[in-house]
């Protein structure tokens, strides 16, 4: 799906072929936090451990991990309708397996099948907006685009909550099946080309070490919190190994035109900066997700469901005022947005550090709205300045790198919280303290890690500027890794 061609002016409308991609974005990542609510069920239904149920998520984040620095790769050759098709057949068995798996075996590798799927998309979506919409009118598109990012998260676990009181974790895959299946029909009935695909062949190796480095790096750090902490170390440390020789591979095919992932993204400064932004962002944000619902479930008595109607304002308002922001952002540029939802952030995790038993739940109501709208405030503008920063030809390369940071920034600021979190009530409860307060002052003091982190993002905002403008296309003037 090469971006080689002139952007079409889109007149202020968003074009046909991203609206098809956000709604079909949509769906594959509603299925992503859908079975959050449904782990209960599978430990008695298939007779499966907590911690082995907990594969059903930690699948699917590791697949994801795996397979999206192929996309890049895989993006630019192959129509934008073939991706489409592959992408969503893909999702589709995956679904079709999970409804009807006898086993847990059989249900996990349905979920690594549905992540195979939903990994192409979120690229896919991000290379044709980049491509097709002119620069003075990506704000707005990005905005809607996060409708999609946002939206979809937060009402996996309301939905899986409704479906779980009437019926069994089947009908999460049942329900989709049909779903999934009318939005890849609309899509391949009025989804159009764009671009030329280009040819090439892939390189094996790089593909085998992207799979081992990354999906080791993620596999690592998912591993925290249960017992040692030297099996984790070694795991990720071997998975780091990995990444360092793909990345030297990465730079070895560079000088012959056919990297797996094109690591000169990282020459563009603007880029780089925003990437940043971004994996801190999502590493502080996923934490605190992680930690909200332990809090609210576990130490608050409330069900899953109401847990998941509880957040889901914050993610409801997060989406809607997507399209608003990116608006803002076209008219105004990025500093006047990601500066202030930096800020917001930063208060935000703060104020969650301030948790107790009897904390109002409007209070917490407002501490994840704040949060949420922080976080629209800076993604859209940070996604549409960090691709806006590098040339077309490296657009599909650049969102695979996005995406990557994403599933690793998610795997570590969960591991960070929970870590945190169980050493802290350790020690406490080892001390003789209740195990409540234990619990509670371990939440705290991983909120208070997360909101330090969030320091980070205020820095990168400050450092990013408010407008990007993609480098002359010409190769002799591209930046080269050495």
């Amino acid at each position: 799906m090469s971006p080689d061609q002139p952007k079409p002016q889109t007149g202020g409308r968003t074009p046909t072929v991203v609206r098809l991609l956000v709604l079909a974005t949509f769906v594959v990542i509603l299925n992503e936090t859908v079975m959050i609510n449904a782990i209960p069920r599978l430990m008695d239904d298939l007779h499966v451990s907590d911690r082995s149920a907990q594969w059903v998520s930690t699948a699917f984040m590791l697949t994801m991990a795996a397979i999206i620095p192929v996309t890049g790769w895989f993006l630019q050759r192959v129509t934008t309708r073939r991706a489409y098709a592959i992408a969503m057949g893909v999702f589709l068995a995956g679904t079709a397996l999970a409804a009807v798996a006898p086993t847990f075996a059989v249900l996990l590798a349905g979920r690594v099948v549905q992540a195979g799927g939903t990994a192409v998309m979120m690229p896919l979506l991000m290379t044709t907006l980049m491509t097709v919409v002119p620069e003075d009118d990506r704000g707005r598109v990005m905005g809607n685009v996060t409708l999609a990012m946002s939206v979809a998260p937060a009402m996996g676990p309301v939905v899986s909550g409704l479906v779980l009181q009437i019926g069994t974790w089947r009908w999460l895959f049942v329900l989709m099946l049909p779903i999934a299946g009318a939005v890849a029909w609309l899509g391949l009935r009025r989804l159009e080309n764009i671009g030329e695909p280009r040819t090439g062949a892939i390189d094996w190796p790089s593909v085998a070490l992207a799979a081992l480095g990354f999906g080791g790096l993620v596999f690592g750090l998912s591993r925290f919190g249960e017992g040692s902490i030297a099996t984790p170390v070694a795991i990720i440390a071997v998975g780091l190994a990995f990444i360092g020789v793909f990345a030297a591979r990465q730079v070895r095919l560079q000088r012959t035109g056919s990297p797996l992932l094109d690591l000169r993204i990282l020459l563009f400064g603007d880029y780089t900066k925003a990437l940043v932004l971004m994996a801190v962002a999502f590493l502080a944000m996923l934490g605190s997700m992680m930690l909200l619902p332990l809090y609210l479930q576990t130490l608050r008595g409330l069900s899953p469901l109401q847990t998941g109607l509880l957040v889901m304002p914050g993610g409801l308002v997060m989406g809607m005022l997507g399209p608003t922001i990116g608006k803002l952002f076209d008219r105004f540029g990025g500093r006047v947005l990601v500066i202030p939802g930096a800020l917001g952030i930063t208060v935000a995790l703060a104020g969650f550090t301030q948790i107790s038993m009897s904390m109002p739940y409007w209070q917490l109501l407002a501490l994840h709205i704040l949060l949420m709208l922080a976080l629209a405030a800076a993604f859209t503008p940070v996604f549409t300045l960090g691709l806006g920063a590098l040339p077309r030809r490296l657009y599909s390369h650049g969102s695979s790198m996005l995406g990557t940071l994403q599933q690793v920034a998610a795997a570590l600021g969960t591991a960070l919280v929970i870590t945190i979190m169980s050493a802290r009530a350790n020690a406490l409860t080892a001390a003789d303290t209740d195990p409540i307060s234990a619990h509670l002052a371990g939440m705290r003091l991983a909120f208070v890690a997360s909101a330090a982190l969030s320091v980070v993002v205020i820095v990168m905002a400050v450092l990013l500027p408010s407008r990007t403008h993609a480098p002359e296309e010409s190769d002799e003037h591209a930046p080269e890794l050495v």
